[in-house]
C-alpha cells in the first residue's frame, strides 16, 4: 500500500487510529499478516545481558543463553543481534583478537568453549535468526593499553590508538585499522552460519565536553584532499561501511549464502535547522556532525540491507518525538531497497523521565503508529534482560496487541 501524501497519510492514519493509540491497542492492517523483524539486542559489554556474571562456569553460562533465546520466543521474537565483539575482543576464537574479558573476567583467558558457535545453533534450532553485532573501533573502558591481554593488536600496535573521554579507542583515520577492524569482525561471518553483521551506534565516539580527538597526525597524513577534518572523518566512515558491504557481498558470491548488513544508529542524522533535509528535531547530536556517520547516504547510495535508528523517545516527545523520526526514516528508505526497522527504548519502560514511559501502553502505542509506515519492517528491543524482566508488562502488552502469532523476519 503506498501513501498517498506522506503527511496526509500519517493525519489519517493517526485520525483512523486514535481510539487505538489512546488504548495502545494494534491497528488493523490490510492483507492480514505479514513477515516483519521482531527482534532484540542481547548485549554483553560489561556483562550487561549476557553472562549475568564472569564467573559462572561454561555450563551456567550456557543455561542463561538458553533461557535468552527461549525468551525470545516465548515473545514471538524471531531475531537476535548477539553482541560477539564489544571491545576489540571476540566471542569465538579469533585468530584477531583475544578472548572477550565478559566470559572469564580476564581477557584474553580461554573459557573452554565456543560461545558463538552454541549461540549460532542453539538460535537456529529455535526457527530464529542470529545477527553477530560488533562495534568496529572501542577498545577499552579505560585508556592504558598495558591493561589489555598481552600480545593484544591494540597493545602491539599503541600507534594505532586514541585515548578519548577516559576511553580507548582505535583510530578510524588510518587505512590499516580500518582493514583490521574489517578482518577481526568479518572472521566471524566467515567461520559461523551468522544470517547478517550489525554495527550499532558507536563510530567516531559521541562527543565529550571539553574533549579532543587526537587523530592530528592521521589528518596531517591522509586528509589533504579534503575541506575539513569533518569531512574527513565522515570519508573514514564511509569507507567502513562501504567496504564491508562490499566483502561480505563477494564473500556471499563465492560462497552462495545471504549475510545481511545493518545499522542502528542513534536516529537524529541532523536537525532540520541545520540541514533542510533533517528531521524536525532539536537533539543534542547529530550523527552526522558528532559521530562523523552519514548514515543517510547509507541509505541512499544502499550500502546496506536494514537501518535500525534507536527511536528512544516517546510520542510527543518535544525536541525528538517519535512520530516525528518514524516517518522521516520512512521517507529516507523509501525507494531504496533498505529494511527499516525501529529501535525500542523497552529499557526506559516504567522510568518517569519522559513522563510517557510510565504507561506501559507507550511502547504498543509505538507500534501502532508505525502500522501507518509501510516502509517500518519491524522492531527491535533493548535488551534481552528486560525482554527477559519486562517489569511493567510493556512488552505483553505489545505481544498480545501485535503479536498475535509467530512470523519470519
Amino acid at each position: 500500500m503506498r501513501r498517498i501524501t506522506r503527511r496526509g497519510f500519517a493525519v489519517a492514519a493517526l485520525g483512523a487510529a486514535s481510539s487505538l493509540l489512546a488504548s495502545g491497542a494494534a491497528a488493523p492492517s490490510a492483507g492480514g499478516a505479514r513477515r516483519e523483524m521482531r527482534g532484540m539486542w542481547l548485549a554483553t559489554v560489561g556483562n550487561l545481558d549476557w553472562p549475568s556474571d564472569a564467573r559462572l562456569s561454561p555450563a551456567e553460562q550456557q543455561r542463561e543463553l538458553r533461557a535468552h533465546f527461549d525468551s525470545a520466543v516465548k515473545h514471538r521474537l524471531n531475531t537476535v543481534f548477539f553482541q560477539v565483539r564489544a571491545t576489540a575482543d571476540a566471542l569465538w576464537p579469533s585468530p584477531y583478537e583475544p578472548w572477550a574479558q565478559s566470559l572469564t573476567g580476564q581477557q584474553g583467558r580461554d573459557p573452554g568453549w565456543d560461545p558463538l558457535d552454541f549461540a549460532v545453533r542453539e538460535a537456529h534450532r529455535r526457527g530464529l535468526e542470529l545477527h553477530a553485532w560488533c562495534n568496529p573501533y572501542r577498545i577499552a573502558h579505560h585508556t592504558d593499553p598495558q591493561r589489555l591481554a598481552a600480545g593484544h593488536p591494540a597493545r602491539r600496535n599503541w600507534w594505532w590508538t586514541v585515548a578519548y573521554g577516559g576511553k580507548l579507542y582505535y583510530n578510524p583515520g588510518l587505512p590499516e585499522v580500518r582493514a583490521f577492524v574489517q578482518d577481526a569482525m568479518l572472521d566471524a561471518v566467515a567461520r559461523y552460519p551468522v544470517d547478517g553483521l550489525h554495527f550499532d551506534d558507536y563510530f567516531y565516539p559521541y562527543p565529550v565536553a571539553g574533549a579532543h580527538f587526537d587523530d592530528d597526525e592521521a589528518y596531517d597524513a591522509y586528509g589533504g584532499d579534503f575541506d575539513s577534518r569533518a569531512d574527513w572523518r565522515r570519508d573514514n566512515i564511509d569507507r567502513l561501511v562501504h567496504e564491508t558491504a562490499q566483502r561480505l557481498k563477494e564473500g556471499g558470491a563465492r560462497s552462495g549464502r545471504r549475510v545481511r548488513f545493518g545499522v542502528s544508529p542513534f536516529a537524529v542524522w541532523r536537525n532540520q535547522s541545520t540541514d533542510p533535509q533533517g528531521s524536525r528535531t532539536r537533539a543534542g547530536v547529530e550523527t552526522y556532525d558528532g559521530m562523523y556517520a552519514d548514515t543517510r547516504r547509507w541509505v541512499r547510495e544502499r550500502w546496506l540491507d536494514y537501518i535500525a535508528p534507536q527511536v528512544y523517545w516517546p510520542l510527543g516527545t518535544k525536541g525528538a518525538d517519535y512520530a516525528e523520526l518514524v516517518p522521516w526514516w520512512s521517507r529516507t528508505v523509501e525507494g531504496t531497497g533498505v529494511d527499516l526497522y525501529i529501535g525500542e527504548a523497552l529499557y526506559k519502560a516504567g522510568t518517569s523521565e519522559p513522563a510517557a514511559w510510565k504507561n506501559p501502553a507507550e511502547l504498543s502505542r509505538h507500534l501502532t503508529f508505525a502500522r501507518g509506515y509501510p516502509q517500518v519492517g519491524g522492531h527491535i528491543y533493548f535488551s534481552a534482560k528486560e525482554v527477559a524482566k519486562d517489569r511493567t508488562g510493556a512488552l505483553a502488552r505489545v505481544v498480545h496487541d501485535h503479536y498475535g502469532s509467530p512470523t519470519r523476519p
